[in-house]
């Protein structure tokens, strides 16, 4: 294990950070770029400053769980059904459009294994959720059709990026019998019963009851989170499906708003490790190999996803300039991508090339995505004085 310190790390990770930031934000690119360029510049496979990505990873790994808390906290049951019953078809079909497409790419053209091919197909599946609400003014994130669609198409992939989570995690013990399989299945209604019990009959009255003690009330949201996050681990689920539970259960409370306010710095601070931490850990040496199959699953992504939303988006009698916008807004991988990449090679159903080629796919999607957005319709970070808005 490299001997280096702490401090040392988080200062290559935040000054580089900040710098690589500035540069981004003139090229008009999404910070992620930013993070997992940086990564890639400092870490094993670039400068060496770094030579073990290893020793941040646990420490990153923390910006998902309150990545996917901090998203149950804005998914309120009541709200999600009626978003839900406007864009569960929008969601569900192009899901099922998207994954197929890119399994028969993968095993068709690159011959890929068929379980590669549909951990492939389900990585393009999603959008991100990062890009897809940070590149939208607030304006209309809240108050128009246009924010109204987006929240509820990327809160649906996020709960179906939550099951295929579960799936991958059972399907690795599939060896050991159905009832491994089914383990975490069983597991996740037992957690949520218990994390609504938890909430309704100790959390809330302590909340309630200090409520006026702010340090208070964001210790607590952070022991809920991490609570819940590590029994989902003893009991066979992740840390991230414990972390999205603790999220929903706390959504229905009138704090919850607070406490998302208040988390997001240590999200963020958390995530910036986390895409550096991705960076870092990628091989350079395997490009040859994977750059043309990573190409073709970002031109589907990039060109073909936006298609079909927005044709899927007409079809629900959405109107041609907004349908476009959202359908656009929507073309690129997720986040969830890059976490089914890793989490699939842990789980050993996947070879690392094949965690490569979706890495790399996601990351090309995310620059032309973030891109094409900024210059063409309003976001915060607009250099063009007519496109920003906040």
């Amino acid at each position: 294990m490299e001997d280096v310190s702490i401090v040392y790390i988080l200062f290559l990770i935040f000054t580089g950070a900040a710098l690589l930031a500035t540069l981004a934000l003139s090229i008009r690119q999404s910070l992620i770029i930013a993070y997992i360029a940086l990564g890639l510049l400092i870490g094993p496979w670039g400068l060496g400053l770094i030579k073990d990505a290893a020793l941040i990873q646990n420490i990153a790994n923390v910006g998902i769980i309150f990545l996917l808390f901090l998203l149950g906290l804005n998914l309120n049951p009541q709200e999600l059904i009626r978003m839900a019953k406007e864009t569960t078809v929008v969601t569900g079909v192009s899901s099922i459009l998207l994954c197929g497409l890119g399994a028969a790419y993968s095993f068709w053209l690159f011959d890929y294994k068929l379980t590669e091919a549909l951990i492939i197909g389900s990585a393009l599946m999603f959008s991100s959720t990062i890009i897809g609400l940070k590149l939208i003014p607030t304006t209309v994130l809240h108050h128009q059709r246009t924010g109204e669609v987006i929240i509820s198409v990327l809160l649906l992939q996020d709960i179906i990026a939550i099951l295929l989570l579960l799936v991958i995690e059972g399907s690795a013990n599939a060896e050991l019998g159905w009832m491994a399989m089914l383990k975490p299945f069983l597991a996740f209604p037992l957690l949520i019963i218990s994390a609504y019990l938890l909430e309704r009959y100790v959390l809330i009255r302590l909340i309630r009851k200090f409520d006026r003690i702010q340090e208070y009330i964001f210790l607590i949201a952070i022991g809920w989170c991490l609570g819940i996050a590590e029994t989902a681990e003893v009991i066979g689920l992740s840390y991230e499906a414990g972390a999205f539970i603790a999220g929903v259960s706390l959504a229905r409370s009138p704090i919850a708003l607070f406490i998302a306010e208040n988390l997001k710095p240590l999200r963020d601070f958390f995530l910036i490790i986390f895409f550096v931490a991705l960076g870092a850990s990628f091989n350079l040496g395997v490009l040859p190999q994977i750059w043309q199959a990573a190409v073709g699953l970002s031109l589907i992504a990039i060109l073909i996803k936006p298609a079909i939303f927005r044709i899927l988006l007409r079809i629900s009698h959405e109107s041609s300039g907004r349908s476009t916008e959202i359908a656009m807004r929507l073309g690129q991988m997720s986040e969830f991508s890059l976490l089914i990449a890793v989490l699939a090679t842990e789980q050993m159903l996947i070879r690392a090339e094949v965690s490569y080629l979706i890495q790399i796919a996601t990351l090309i999607s995310f620059i032309f995505s973030s891109y094409y957005v900024v210059n063409r319709y309003p976001t915060p970070i607009a250099l063009d004085d007519k496109l920003r808005r906040d």
